[in-house]
């Protein structure tokens, strides 16, 4: 079942209908709410999607350190995710595509006021050069990635180029049954899996408040390779 935070919104296209155009708020444990723009125009990286409310949510648990941590997100949308470790002291870089920095600056502007840490917005594409973003962060950020099944390989390029040693990717994903959705997630675990260790966080870990059955949350680490003796 789902969170009643989650529940209000509903079947995910009538979501985005209701919610795009307007001010999505998400309350935080300490201190005031993110305000965060959302557009009814320029499609779905323009709508704060439940998975990315999740994640956000489960920052704030403290089950991982964010103070003082280099923090990259990928596919950053609105930004929810990123500016909430940035008010929980991490250094953050927000990313996402050229047509989505202009919604990224205005949400950053909107709660500069709450960030301890700092955060910044940056054009990445995915399976393009990352040499800029280097070296590898603490933390990578993902919520609602994996939905396009043209855009896996190039999203797996770019977290191995990403990710070092001691990197952890934190990706949060709502498992959907429709069409082709279920056949795209099994090959991206399966792609994964080639080079990242995974680990599922229990539900039970997750925000008691913001959280649902069918949203995951996967901690993700690179493998340690073993040399030649």
């Amino acid at each position: 079942a789902r969170s009643r935070h989650l529940q209000r919104a509903g079947p995910r296209r009538r979501r985005a209908a209701a919610m795009a155009g307007f001010v999505r708020e998400l309350e935080r444990r300490a201190g005031p709410a993110l305000r965060l723009e959302q557009r009814a125009a320029g499609g779905v990286g323009c709508v704060v999607w439940d998975a990315a409310l999740v994640l956000a949510k489960f920052l704030e648990t403290g089950a991982f350190p964010f103070a003082r941590r280099h923090v990259l997100e990928l596919g950053a949308g609105t930004g929810a995710v990123g500016i909430m470790a940035a008010t929980l002291g991490a250094n953050v870089t927000v990313t996402d595509l050229e047509e989505l920095q202009e919604l990224l600056l205005v949400n950053i502007e909107n709660n500069k006021h709450l960030v301890t840490g700092s955060v910044r917005a940056k054009v990445l594409k995915w399976g393009e050069d990352v040499t800029e973003f280097q070296p590898p962060p603490d933390y990578i950020l993902m919520a609602d990635c994996i939905y396009y099944e043209e855009s896996l390989e190039p999203l797996l390029k770019t977290l191995k180029d990403l990710t070092g040693p001691d990197t952890c990717v934190l990706c949060c994903y709502e498992q959907r049954t429709m069409g082709k959705n279920p056949e795209i997630e099994r090959k991206y675990f399966e792609l994964l899996q080639q080079d990242f260790e995974l680990e599922r966080i229990p539900l039970a870990r997750h925000d008691e408040e913001y959280r649902s059955a069918d949203i995951h949350i996967v901690s993700i680490h690179r493998k340690h390779m073993v040399g030649p003796r």
